[in-house]
């Protein structure tokens, strides 16, 4: 394998704009209008609406203030939705995947979160809502939002993503997008209480190691935690991104558990009992463990590790031809901050180093960006991080090496889309 990495030199050959944009121009097929590029398939009644021409829309006054009292997406966006993640069980338990081919920078949208839940969503009303927490604490406490709300409140930007997150440990069908493949998967900004601060208001006993987060939903979702994640930078959430949380996020209170699989992160938390060993509870024994080839399962693996993804392009998108083209993507780890991602679009023959787009935080989704220039040949897109700890996003193969094909969670192999000469971006992995 040969590593081509470019560095600063790389960096320095910067790409004329004025240049590019007129050849992307001309290989989108533009006429002219005036001295203007009109791009090929605009409709002859649209060309009234395009430059120099005053369009339809600047010629009377848009829509009144508050027409929409909550804040709406513009109607031309009504395509990014999440979307139902297929073959569920019931219609209470059940996914739906954020979409990820749609967004930009780091932070995800309220509305489009992906959700996944065991026992449907509840309705709580947060004046009756309560937080028990008891066990082997000095002084077992009930806690209002009200009381909550009163401790110093922190925010962080954190990701979060479900331990089943991209089953890529078999081939795939080719229609899928990244919605399909890595859908499970958001990030946000967090405001709550830092657990360690409820635990020393209720003197928490130094011989509890773990902790059982147990939720209000119709499942009693619940999870054993170790006390040093409590104490280290686990959160009690009640805002999500600016607003209170969602009731899909958990409404009107949720464990935040950075980098670990996102059904640890309790939602619609009721109770915390600490206690001396784990609880063993359903969720943690048949559930989310990981089989072997030995035939034993991995238990409490709860980091997820670093990972990253090519959003565009990305299966069943099109490039419209040859030419200059950005790759772009995110990477995350549950270990810290990315810090590196490397592209090829030879399938691993050689790698390319990306841009990491700012903000890089730990156990954040990080931005990546990298020119191409697309000849028109087939092409083998691919990318893989590597996080601040040193550890490297592995090839799908070294991951089926060490764990066979029947473990279900916590795949993290390099995802590979293929480029077909026409365009068309299908899943090759």
């Amino acid at each position: 394998m040969r590593d081509e990495t470019a560095g600063r030199k790389g960096a320095a050959r910067a790409i004329d704009r004025r240049s590019l944009l007129g050849k992307t121009a001309t290989l989108m097929g533009g006429t002219a209008l005036g001295g203007v590029i009109v791009p090929l398939g605009a409709r002859a009644e649209d060309g009234a609406n395009l430059p120099p021409h005053v369009p339809e829309w600047s010629r009377e006054q848009g829509a009144p203030i508050l027409a929409h009292p909550y804040g709406l997406p513009s109607p031309f966006e009504k395509d990014v939705i999440r979307r139902a993640l297929p073959n569920r069980p019931t219609a209470t338990s059940a996914s739906s995947l954020t979409p990820l081919q749609h967004l930009h920078g780091v932070i995800t949208p309220n509305g489009l979160v992906y959700e996944r839940h065991h026992g449907g969503v509840p309705a709580i009303d947060p004046a009756q809502h309560r937080l028990l927490v008891h066990g082997l604490v000095e002084r077992p406490l009930v806690f209002t939002m009200d009381d909550l709300m009163r401790f110093p409140a922190v925010s962080h930007i954190y990701f979060l993503e479900c331990s089943g997150n991209t089953k890529g440990w078999k081939t795939g069908p080719a229609n899928l997008t990244v919605q399909d493949t890595h859908g499970l998967l958001s990030c946000c900004e967090w405001t709550g209480v830092m657990l360690s601060t409820v635990l020393d208001e209720v003197g928490a006993s130094k011989s509890a190691h773990w902790l059982l987060a147990e939720s209000a939903d119709a499942a009693g979702m619940d999870r054993s935690v170790p006390i040093a994640k409590a104490y280290d930078d686990a959160m009690l959430v009640y805002a999500q991104n600016g607003e209170r949380l969602r009731p899909e996020q958990g409404y009107p209170l949720r464990l935040l558990l950075p980098g670990y699989e996102g059904n640890m992160s309790v939602k619609w938390l009721r109770r915390i009992k600490l206690g001396r060993e784990p609880f063993e509870t359903r969720e943690e024994t048949s559930k989310y463990t990981d089989l072997m080839p030995s035939g034993k399962a991995r238990q409490f693996t709860f980091l997820m590790e670093a990972k990253s993804v090519i959003t565009r392009p990305s299966g069943g998108q099109h490039l419209a031809g040859p030419g200059f083209y950005e790759i772009a993507g995110i990477a995350w780890s549950g270990h810290g901050k990315i810090r590196a991602v490397d592209v090829s679009t030879d399938g691993g023959v050689n790698w390319r180093s990306a841009q990491l787009q700012e903000p890089v935080l730990a156990k954040c989704l990080t931005r990546f960006r990298l020119p191409w220039h697309w000849d028109g040949a087939p092409a083998l897109l691919q990318s893989r991080a590597t996080d601040e700890t040193g550890y490297v996003q592995p090839p799908q193969p070294a991951l089926v090496e060490a764990r066979g094909t029947h473990s279900y969670y916590h795949y993290n192999g390099i995802h590979t889309w293929r480029l077909a000469p026409g365009g068309e971006v299908t899943n090759a992995s």
